[in-house]
């Protein structure tokens, strides 16, 4: 075996020095590269310049960036695992349905309170608890907001900030996202089976996270668009540009690659050389954070944070030189400053935390995306029929192709296609409710939350007269011989809020999103449910069906309507606000620069910021968001440019850069320096060895 070994370690790294060669795509390789910057406790050091909460979608970008500079140190605590036992349910994009880990140990599976208009059901939130966070168990829509969304989310700060909008309005954030994004153009079997259009000028070109079509197409999403463009919505000539709107077939978070998902993990921390001043570690869930005095301008100063394995491990501590960052996500940020002692006093007292920093908005201005579908039969073949079958090892460029597959057919509808005549009356009633509305429907009684809740309120009323979609249609076609029309509401005046319970981390917050509860929430969704079984009746589209299986013909009235999405709907899996940027007299939690207010060093950079609703999903604005943050907190630090990025790849997780070793940590001593390419031999002995084991 010995001599074999030799022969082959010998030829692996003949190989590994000759250009071109693709060694380093080997998955033993790749898997061995995939870990260098991800810690075990015992390696954890006293002290970073940021210690990060939260290894998901915001949390690996920014890590990913701020460690661009050799000089500053970065921790990331991240709650869940690392997923590397599931890599083929999170890295093929089809199994996000045929092997998905939603309601499995990598899901956080949020439980939520039950909703009384919603026939009184409790439902379940998933996100992704594992590094990479939801970016790595979600449908990988990769859709941006419009620019009128980004402009009245900057405008709502204006007044406090005159600076909001050089660092929130359009043209900032849509550089931010296309900084993020490596485009993919379809084939043009693809473009032209799904009629897609787009503008290659709207997209980034160089980011880390991969934005593409998937290799395969069913011919039923080429009839998407012209179905529509028959009901009056037309097709978007680029839904990327500012104007999301009418009817689309969205870029997925695919690297074309290899077919691969694009997740924050696989774009931003896999690619990466080891690096000497970022560590990542998994299963480590932040419990609070740790507070000394206060600063000279009255605020207070984090110190740390304290973190544990689990409920019953013992406590950790570790120590932030310049600033805590909250990136878990609009359940868990919230959560973690409720438990430092940073939020409403009502909430604190009853589980007795004692109040360090009384901020009312925390976990309040909760909004989140309302979803049910209809289902149809039909005579084509869809993905979950194929699946099912097996015959989809057959089509044009094999299993993999066709594993790429995900739901993209989109489209954005206003509401005059949803209401006709009835759409001017109807913003006219929802505009004048305001006031009753906020005396109602908002869980807080303090006045600033009352006041933000109606700021929120105006600015989602006024785009009623935009020609912003204010339902979402999308196309399934997972099931068995049957294709669903979802229908999504994407701007709800509903509003809830997030909660702790107890003062263990290890205890899940309440969550009650209250939804439904604002009249028109049902109306619009109501109209956008007709909306879909019209579409599914209309040609090109109706001859692909065959008849449709839910709700069926027995549902025809509003009141029909209204009672059977009351017993449907749940979530798109989009909340957001609970940690909104509003001015302080508005119930906010962080100003312009994502600081909390009150405390010096701490930062909240998730989707809990966004105080409005986008009609998009969630994936490309937090990746927008996270690579804004990264630019305010480098020039505040006064950070020198980064070299050309170690972080994008034209391969995404392929990518294996070694050029850059640098030093590994023990423990709290000192660090220790690390010969060049020290990884990527050990990884290259690994692969040696595998390879001669069969021989043995």
């Amino acid at each position: 075996m010995y001599d074999r070994f030799l022969v082959v370690l010998l030829l692996a790294l003949f190989v590994y020095g000759i250009p071109g060669t693709h060694f380093e795509s080997s998955p033993l390789f790749l898997n061995c590269l995939r870990s260098r910057n991800i810690a075990t406790h015992a390696q954890i050091q006293d002290t970073y310049d940021f210690v990060i909460a939260g290894g998901g979608t915001a949390g690996l970008t920014l890590a990913s960036r701020l460690s661009e500079d050799s000089n500053t140190t970065v921790l990331v605590l991240e709650a869940g695992d690392s997923g590397d036992s599931v890599a083929s349910s999170i890295d093929i994009p089809g199994n996000a349905y045929y092997q998905s880990l939603l309601n499995s140990p990598y899901d956080w599976a949020y439980p939520v309170v039950k909703q009384t208009q919603a026939n009184n059901r409790g439902l379940v939130w998933p996100r992704g608890k594992i590094l990479g966070g939801s970016s790595a168990i979600n449908g990988m829509y990769y859709v941006r907001p419009s620019q009128i969304e980004v402009d009245a989310w900057a405008n709502l700060m204006s007044s406090d900030d005159s600076s909001a909008t050089s660092k929130w309005g359009w043209n900032s954030f849509l550089a931010a996202m296309k900084k993020g994004e490596a485009f993919g153009a379809p084939s043009s079997a693809v473009q032209k089976a799904a009629n897609i259009e787009f503008d290659q000028a709207s997209h980034g070109s160089s980011g880390p996270v991969h934005a593409s079509y998937p290799g395969y197409m069913f011919p039923i999403v080429g009839d998407w668009a012209p179905t529509f463009s028959a009901l009056g919505v037309p097709a978007s000539p680029d839904a990327y540009g500012g104007q999301v709107w009418g009817s689309f077939i969205a870029t997925s978070s695919i690297n074309p690659s290899n077919w691969t998902r694009s997740y924050s993990r696989s774009a931003y921390l896999d690619p990466l050389p080891a690096r000497s001043n970022l560590q990542v570690l998994p299963q480590a869930m932040v419990t609070r954070i740790l507070f000394s005095n206060t600063s000279a301008s009255g605020n207070l100063t984090a110190t740390g944070v304290e973190y544990a394995s689990s409920a019953t491990a013992p406590k950790q501590t570790v120590k932030a030189r310049k600033e805590v960052i909250l990136a878990a996500g609009t359940v868990g940020s919230p959560q973690i400053l409720m438990l430092s002692g940073v939020g409403p006093q009502d909430v604190l007292q009853v589980v007795n935390v004692p109040l360090l920093s009384e901020l009312p908005g925390v976990g309040q201005h909760l909004t989140d995306h309302l979803s049910t579908q209809l289902v149809f039969k039909t005579s084509s073949q869809t993905a979950g029929s194929m699946h099912s079958s097996g015959s989809f090892t057959s089509v044009p460029g094999g299993s993999a192709a066709f594993l790429s597959f995900v739901n993209s057919a989109t489209a954005y509808v206003n509401l005059t296609t949803l209401l006709g005549s009835n759409a001017s009356s109807f913003q006219s009633s929802v505009a004048s409710a305001v006031d009753s509305s906020a005396a109602t429907l908002v869980a807080s009684t303090d006045s600033t939350v009352v006041a933000g809740y109606k700021a929120i309120y105006n600015a989602s009323q006024q785009f009623l007269n935009s020609p912003l979609g204010h339902i979402e249609v999308l196309l399934s076609l997972t099931g068995d011989q049957s294709v669903a029309i979802q229908v999504a509401l994407q701007r709800p005046f509903s509003q809830g809020r997030v909660w702790i319970n107890s003062a263990s981390a290890f205890d899940l917050p309440s969550i009650d999103p209250w939804y439904l509860s604002h009249s028109a929430d049902v109306t619009l969704l109501r109209e956008g449910l007709k909306l879909a079984r019209t579409l599914a009746n209309t040609a090109p589209l109706s001859s692909q069906l065959t008849g449709e299986i839910t709700p069926g013909s027995s549902v025809n009235t509003d009141d029909d309507w209204n009672a059977w999405l009351a017993n449907t709907v749940g979530t798109e899996f989009h909340p957001i606000g609970t940690c909104a940027m509003l001015p302080l007299s508005q119930g906010g939690v962080v100003d312009t620069n994502l600081k909390v207010y009150g405390l010096a060093n701490v930062r909240v950079i998730d989707a809990s910021v966004f105080p409005l609703q986008f009609a998009a999903h969630l994936e490309a604005p937090v990746y927008g968001l996270a690579e804004q943050a990264s630019d305010l907190i480098r020039a505040f630090y006064n950070a020198a440019p980064p070299s050309p990025s170690t972080t994008s790849s034209s391969t995404g997780s392929s990518s294996t850069d070694t050029s850059s070793m640098g030093t590994s940590r023990q423990g709290s001593g000192a660090m220790q320096t690390r010969q060049p390419h020290l990884a990527a031999l050990a990884c290259t002995l690994a692969f040696a060895l595998g390879l001669a084991l069969p021989f043995a």
